[in-house]
């Protein structure tokens, strides 16, 4: 039987077939890796993509999927910059940015955390996510005000996130508002009893608050809490101890 004739035996057709051929197989390879947390294997096998430079959706993905091992291997200006890479060739790459703003809090550049979040706000204003994330990059960053408007309007549409709770309070407190602050903290003990550093914000504000009895109680249940944590434990003790009823 006379074997078909190629359909083109153009040489950069015949490459071009060769290196797309690859990126799939080294995705694959790659997304196996990180499903095991082999962030190793997974960042060879997509610096390999990277190099090979395939059309979107591939690159940016390719550069994501990068950014994440990297992160991972605590290689994070590399993933900063993976991750900006991304952006620049998805502009709409919403967990791009998310992580970015991750990454960059990491390495302490709150002035590109801030920069991504507010984009990311833009382009998404209802998101969790980004409301999240822009919190904690306000709160960070000794805005309190847009930590509050951010975590407040999360808290709205999902009132049992006990983490958001804790952080409204951080950013309450910051502002003066102390009783708000306490209302918040016991929103989040109440949705996560055991929650150790919520219970130990909770005894710093009812300490504020002059309630010393209280406070003491806040951070014995802290030390309690807190025990697969000891140095939050250790700090909860000491304050309890500091005490003087």
């Amino acid at each position: 039987m006379q074997t078909p004739v190629p359909r083109t035996t153009s040489v950069p057709a015949l490459r071009a077939a060769a290196t797309a051929r690859e990126v799939e197989e080294r995705f694959t390879l790659g997304l196996a890796a990180l499903a095991r947390s082999d962030w190793s294997a997974g960042a060879a096998e997509f610096e390999r993509i990277v190099a090979l430079d395939p059309p979107e959706p591939k690159g940016s993905t390719a550069r994501y999927d990068l950014a994440i091992a990297q992160a991972n291997l605590g290689r994070n200006d590399d993933a900063a910059r993976n991750l900006r890479a991304a952006i620049a060739l998805d502009p709409g790459f919403l967990a791009a940015m998310a992580n970015l703003i991750s990454v960059d809090l990491a390495r302490g550049d709150l002035q590109d955390a801030r920069a991504v979040a507010d984009r990311f706000i833009a382009l998404a204003p209802d998101s969790a996510r980004a409301l999240y994330s822009r919190g904690l990059v306000a709160l960070q960053g000794g805005d309190a005000q847009t930590a509050r408007t951010d975590f407040g309007k999360l808290l709205q549409a999902n009132p049992a996130y006990a983490v958001a709770h804790y952080d409204l309070a951080l950013a309450e407190e910051r502002l003066g508002n102390v009783s708000a602050a306490e209302r918040e903290l016991r929103a989040a003990l109440a949705l996560s009893p055991g929650y150790a550093r919520a219970e130990f914000a909770l005894g710093a504000v009812l300490l504020r608050q002059g309630r010393k009895s209280d406070a003491r109680a806040a951070f014995a249940q802290a030390t309690r809490d807190a025990s697969a944590d000891p140095s939050l434990a250790n700090i909860a003790a000491a304050m309890r101890d500091s005490i003087a009823i």
